[in-house]
Formats: C-alpha cells, sequence, structure tokens
C-alpha cells in the first residue's frame, strides 16, 4: 500500500485529533429511555425554546464520519427521530442532506449542525450532531467541523467492509443477506486495534441497534470545557446569507453566553451589533432563549454586509483555523456581461458559506470581466459551479481548471501564474527566465493489494515518483481525470488523498488556442469533439513560441439549426460551455 504522513480524509483527522485528546468512543451498552422534548413543552411566548439548564457536562458535541453510501444520512435521520426532533413518517428523508446538489450526487459538500434532547438514566442532555463531509476537496470543511466536536462516531457497512475513510467502530447494515459483520470486525481491529466487543452492529434503515449509540456516546464522550462565568467567547465554523435577516453565524459557545438583546462588536471592522436572535438547528433554524457555553447554535445579528462576518467581543481570540490553500484555478465569467454585479453578489454569498475558496478578479479577451476562482480540487470546483447555477440562478461559464505555476527570472524575482495568458512567450521564456516550476502533491492511494500493479501503473503513467511508500505527482496531472481512473481500476476500492508538496522543476511552454487564425485565452485544446458546426469552416490551432504544432477543421454545415441552450460568441464562431471544460476529461490513450 502507498502510504505517506498525513491523511486530510475525515478518518485521519480523527487520528490526528485523537493523538491531541480526542476519545475514542469505546462502545457499552446501557439502558435509556428517549426524551422526545417537543417545541410545544418547551417553549415561551416568544416560540424560543429555553436550553438555559443544560451545562456543559450535559452537552455532547459530535460527528458522524463514512464513506459514500455507507448510511450516515440515513443514521442521523434516525438518531433525529428517536429523540423527536422530527416525525417517523416518510422515512429515509436525509434531512442533513439540505443541498440540492447534495441530494443529486449523494454526497455530503456542507458541514450541517442537528441538536437533540435526550434523556439518559435520569438526566437530560443536550446532543449536538454535527455532519461533515467525506470527499478529500472538502477536507477544510471537515477541519471546521471537528474543531466543534468532543467525539466522532466512524460508521463502517458491514457488507462492503473497511474502505478508504471509513474504518469505524459503529457498523451499519448487518441485516443484510450480504452482510460480513465478522470480517469485518476483523478489519476494524487489525487496522485500528479497536477491540471487536467494543464495536456497535446496527441497521440504520430500520433502526436496529440505533438505541444503543446515544447512550454510548453519553458515556464516552468528554463533555466541552469552558467557564460560564467568563466573558462570551465562540468558535465560529460556518456562515451562510438569509435574504431577510442577513449574514448567519454558526458556532460554538467555549465560555460565557449570548442572548438576544446582547451587544457584540466585529474584531474585522470595528462595527457593532445588536443580537437580535440566538437559536439551534433543531433541525431547521429555532430561536432560543440564549446559548451558554458548550452549546452550537447559530446567531444573528443584522449584519447586512457579507465582509463584515468575522464576530467578536474584545476578548482573547481562540486559535484559527489554517487558511485554505487553494490548488486547482479556474475562470467564472458570466454569458451576459449585463450579469456582472449579480455573478459578483452571488459568489460572495456563496463563498461566505464555503470559505476556503479564493476569490480574484479576472478579464479575459474573449470573455470579457469575471472572476478567478481558487478551489480545493476538481470536484470542489465542480459543485460551487452547480451551486452559483442551482442556488443562485446564475448564467455562467466555466473555464478549464489549472494549476498556479512559478517562474523564476534570472534577476532574482519570482512570479506566480494563475491564468494561461500571464504565463510568458517564448522569447521572454528564453532570454530572462531561469526556471519554471510547477506545483507537487505528495499522495496517499489506499487500496487492496490485489491492486498494486494498476496502481503503480496509474502513478507512472501520470508522472509520479515512488519512492519509500509515497507517490509524488505534479499537481497538474490531478486535477484532469486521474480520480476517475483511480475508482475505475480499484473497482472502487481505492480512496486517494494528497498534501502539498511544493514547487519543483519542470520544463513549460505556453501553447495558445486559436480559432480562424485569432487567439483565444481560457479555451482548451480538444474543442473539435464540442464545436457545433455552423455555416463555415472553423480552423482549430494550437501554437507554441509562433509555430503551429496541431490544427483541426470543423467542416461547414449547409443548413443553419436552432443553437444550444448556452453559447458564447467569439468573433463569428459560437462555442458551448462544453468547449470550455472538454480539457476536464482526457482520452484514455
Amino acid at each position: 500500500m502507498l502510504q505517506t504522513r498525513l491523511l486530510a480524509s475525515p478518518a485521519a483527522h480523527l487520528r490526528r485529533l485523537a493523538s491531541s485528546g480526542l476519545r475514542q468512543p469505546a462502545f457499552v451498552y446501557s439502558q435509556a429511555r428517549f426524551y422526545a422534548a417537543g417545541k410545544k413543552a418547551v417553549e415561551n411566548k416568544r416560540g424560543e425554546i429555553d436550553i438555559s439548564t443544560y451545562p456543559p457536562e450535559r452537552i455532547r458535541n459530535f460527528s458522524i464520519i463514512a464513506h459514500i453510501d455507507h448510511g450516515k444520512s440515513t443514521l442521523a435521520d434516525r438518531l433525529l427521530e428517536l429523540t423527536g426532533v422530527i416525525s417517523k413518517e416518510n422515512k429515509n428523508r436525509q434531512v442533513l442532506d439540505k443541498l440540492k446538489v447534495e441530494r443529486e450526487r449523494g454526497i455530503t459538500v456542507k458541514a450541517q449542525s442537528a441538536s437533540m434532547l435526550y434523556e439518559y438514566n435520569g438526566d437530560k442532555y443536550l446532543m449536538n450532531l454535527i455532519d461533515t463531509p467525506g470527499h478529500v476537496d472538502f477536507s477544510y470543511e471537515v477541519s471546521r467541523s471537528l474543531a466543534a466536536c468532543q467525539s466522532t462516531i466512524l460508521l463502517v457497512d458491514a457488507a462492503q467492509g473497511i474502505q478508504a475513510q471509513t474504518v469505524v467502530p459503529v457498523m451499519n447494515k448487518v441485516d443484510l443477506p450480504t452482510a460480513e459483520p465478522e470480517r469485518t470486525a476483523e478489519q476494524i481491529e487489525s487496522t485500528f486495534e479497536i477491540d471487536t466487543k467494543d464495536i456497535i452492529r446496527i441497521s440504520a434503515k430500520t433502526g436496529l441497534g440505533v438505541d444503543q449509540v446515544l447512550p454510548t456516546l453519553i458515556e464516552k464522550t468528554p463533555p466541552p470545557q469552558g467557564s460560564k462565568d467568563k466573558p462570551f467567547k465562540a468558535l465560529l465554523f460556518d456562515t451562510w446569507y438569509d435574504t431577510y435577516v442577513g449574514v448567519v453565524c454558526l458556532l460554538a459557545v467555549k465560555d460565557g453566553s449570548v442572548k438576544r438583546g446582547d451587544r457584540i462588536v466585529s474584531s474585522h471592522s470595528g462595527t457593532k451589533y445588536e443580537v437580535s436572535e440566538v437559536g439551534i438547528m433543531y433541525p431547521e433554524q429555532t430561536p432560543t432563549t440564549s446559548l451558554q457555553v458548550g452549546q452550537v447554535g447559530y446567531v444573528v445579528c443584522n449584519m447586512k454586509s457579507i465582509a463584515e462576518a468575522h464576530t467578536s467581543i474584545p476578548v482573547e481570540a481562540l486559535p484559527g483555523f489554517v487558511p485554505a490553500k487553494s490548488m486547482v484555478f479556474a475562470g467564472v465569467f458570466p454569458i451576459d456581461a449585463g450579469e456582472f454585479d449579480r455573478l459578483k453578489e452571488s459568489i460572495q454569498k456563496l463563498t461566505l458559506n464555503d470559505s476556503s475558496v479564493s476569490v480574484h478578479k479576472e478579464t479575459s479577451a474573449a470573455l470579457g470581466q469575471g472572476w478567478r476562482l481558487g478551489f480545493l480540487g476538481t470536484l470542489h470546483m465542480d459543485v460551487f459551479r452547480q451551486r452559483l447555477e442551482e442556488e443562485y440562478d446564475t448564467n455562467i461559464l466555466v473555464t478549464s481548471p489549472t494549476v498556479p505555476y512559478q517562474i523564476e527570472y534570472k534577476d532574482g524575482t519570482t512570479k506566480f501564474i494563475r491564468t494561461p495568458a500571464d504565463f510568458p512567450d517564448g522569447t521572454v521564456l528564453q532570454d530572462f527566465v531561469q526556471a519554471t516550476l510547477e506545483p507537487y502533491v505528495t499522495a496517499t492511494l489506499i487500496f487492496p493489494e490485489a491492486y498494486l500493479g494498476h496502481m503503480l501503473e496509474l502513478c507512472s503513467s501520470h508522472r509520479g515518483d515512488i519512492l519509500d511508500h509515497t507517490c509524488k505527482l505534479p499537481m497538474a496531472e490531478i486535477v484532469t481525470d486521474f480520480y476517475d481512473k483511480l475508482k475505475s481500476k480499484s473497482q472502487g476500492f481505492a480512496s486517494f488523498d494528497y498534501e502539498d508538496a511544493g514547487y519543483g522543476p519542470s520544463d513549460l511552454v505556453k501553447m495558445e488556442v486559436l480559432l480562424n487564425n485569432e487567439p483565444v485565452d481560457a479555451l482548451a485544446a480538444r474543442l473539435k469533439e464540442v464545436i457545433r458546426r455552423q455555416l463555415f469552416d472553423i480552423i482549430i490551432q494550437t501554437a507554441s513560441n509562433g509555430k503551429i504544432v496541431a490544427r483541426e477543421t470543423v467542416k461547414q454545415l449547409r443548413k443553419n439549426k436552432e443553437g444550444k441552450k448556452r453559447m458564447k460568441k467569439i468573433g463569428k464562431v459560437e462555442l458551448p460551455q462544453e468547449a470550455f471544460l472538454s480539457i476536464m476529461t482526457k482520452s484514455d490513450s
């Protein structure tokens, strides 16, 4: 197996937190009764739930980590049902998968939280479930979610066994005819050194064994630390924009308390705000009388500007998150130039909900004014594009993904290249450039031993160097179809993760795309397959150092046909959106 020092997967985050004091739950079986706290029984005249009676020792903050399709959303539904947060009607609603893109793709891309009220051994507990994504492209979201937790449930499918990112001590789907619980338990024991008797065996679909989960969390999860007598201090781990109330901040209270009417100050702008609402996700936004130390909830304080979402009162700051480092860049342009301001506002609102995206203005000779966005990976980029289109009804064009290159000049200066148009041409490259460098990553591939040969071949064919059980790859090689090929060659069992390995020398030259002899930036070279035939021949050429190195011709169409839904005119040539994304899928040859 190829392995390196650091994993950015959820399971790796768990191991990292475990080394710093996070306990792995050792599961026990206890009797408990469920406290279905309906809102009618606990809300006051303002419709607020009173959770002030839950001190830190009666609070448990936890997350669920699982591989795709191992039942994480289903287990979350069962826990919410058992505690009376949602009804038992309409099973498998996947309450925490709130985004359309999550339901369509079957993945979690955003951290979500849900609070539950639960009675165990005569004491009432406030249980806060903070859901986490699973794909490496959303590792920044995972790190922020786990920072608000004191415990994690690791969930594994008893039928599929251990897969990457899913080495867990809760075994799901044990009721399936194809389940192999004993073999799966042995895998968990050998990989994580967890005693098999500590594994809870459940069926999230039917509810079998689910009643053992919350008692176990109460017994084995340490309560959050903090003082109710200190000034209010909270860890802000997510934000989103609401049309009616402005910015909503999701946070974990570390010290003190906050309630409606309190005044807070933005450490970012110095602006003072009055808190207009606090509450918990139950599972939707539900007002409470206050939020106190150890509790997880949201705060609304009439922020209208997105840039203001950095709030605290003047106390010693909590350690922040390490800023996300963009590994893939793409241009985003409005199809209609008149929609530029609307697109700007949409990007601002969405990046408030996904702070790992970097944003810079960009002007393209072919596409006009737009934005250069940085992402953690190509899936991250594609999900962001889909959310822009679906949640904000934007009509956009996204260019092919690129990685940032580095140019070292002979005079000792260094320049980062984020767009192909900024790369020096042949004359400058020859006379003034000392070296060209590209970003590399140290890759971790986890897979069954039977696929070792296929994995070595995959890495070698993508310019990978395999040394001491690590694989060093150029970032440019993995932003295209590397992940798809990994899954194909391993029949879905392999997992891929990576960390930044800095820059290394590379022999690079600039290539331009010409359409009927006109240079067009931001375009992929493989256009013949996606350009619609028009009333004249379209000549596609690629040039390097002033020389034509490749040519294709799209023959003219005798009769005009109705255009596709989204077209972009480049001179006389109309291009579909697919033309700008064609490089994302290479041929298998």
